[in-house]
């Protein structure tokens, strides 16, 4: 492997794996049998790269990662317009990544880069768009897509065969029903199901699990009934949200995100 090995611990690269010179391999890589790295890879320290998996184009991986077996990381997207464009793919630090799973390179019309935050898992079968943006503690479940430019938030949970348009973005916390198929942004908190998605509640269970306190959760219930539940037009309940004194940074969040959007919102 020449020079991209650095000292200290070594690298375990299987004698049937092909890995390019170029490549470069932070310490305590482990890469397996069949596997193939290709020249513009970068990976960080620790993070283990399963048999058969493909790591190709000009991505970056960061520390302590799981690639398992037969994933394909970094390969053009699968757009039409993309014309061989040096764009990148940047994975954080201690993903999943599952068997089959793909996850592809930015295009010009996305900022040339797709990347991926930290602590996210990504079962079997998921597939990660060119150009979208994935927080931190983030769940694909089973067969879970991305189309192209899809933001999603730090906990967001997508359940499996769930897809989501591109374009849409998926709120922080926000809990993706298997089999829904989304085409406007969700907010964050909720919980979506049905195709074509729409909003069946807040997402307690989450909130209970992360720890949120009992204001936070009282406050996103009342937010809940005005924004989602009321006769009020969108634009009226976001008046009467806001009109409310000592509102928690949750509702806050909230109401960015509605304002923000720009495919509307699940309702």
């Amino acid at each position: 492997m020449g020079d991209n090995v650095p000292q200290g611990k070594p690298c375990t690269i299987d004698p049937r794996a092909v890995v390019d010179p170029g490549a470069s391999l932070d310490e305590g890589v482990q890469i397996g049998p069949f596997a193939i790295v290709g020249p513009h890879v970068r990976i960080g320290r620790g993070t283990v790269i399963g048999s058969h998996s493909v790591i190709e184009g000009r991505t970056t991986i960061g520390a302590d990662n799981r690639i398992f077996h037969f994933a394909s990381i970094g390969a053009v997207p699968q757009d039409l317009k993309y014309q061989d464009e040096e764009s990148f793919l940047v994975i954080g630090d201690r993903n999943r990544i599952r068997e089959f799973s793909t996850i592809h390179l930015g295009t010009e019309g996305g900022g040339m880069e797709t990347r991926v935050g930290d602590d996210n898992l990504f079962m079997a079968y998921s597939h990660v768009a060119h150009d979208c943006r994935i927080g931190h503690g983030v769940i694909l479940a089973n067969a879970a897509t991305l189309g192209g430019h899809v933001a999603v938030g730090d906990g967001a949970i997508l359940g499996g065969l769930a897809g989501v348009h591109q374009f849409c973005r998926i709120g922080k916390m926000a809990f993706i029903a298997a089999g829904s198929l989304v085409v406007q942004d969700v907010p964050p908190f909720m919980i979506v199901q049905g195709d074509r998605a729409r909003l069946a509640g807040l997402n307690l269970e989450g909130l209970k699990r992360k720890g949120f306190g009992p204001d936070a959760v009282s406050g996103l219930k009342k937010a809940y009934r005005i924004l989602f539940r009321s006769d009020l037009s969108l634009a009226e309940a976001v008046s009467m949200v806001r009109a409310e004194q000592a509102m928690p940074s949750e509702v806050e969040e909230l109401i960015r995100f509605i304002l923000s959007s720009e495919r509307g919102i699940t309702r």
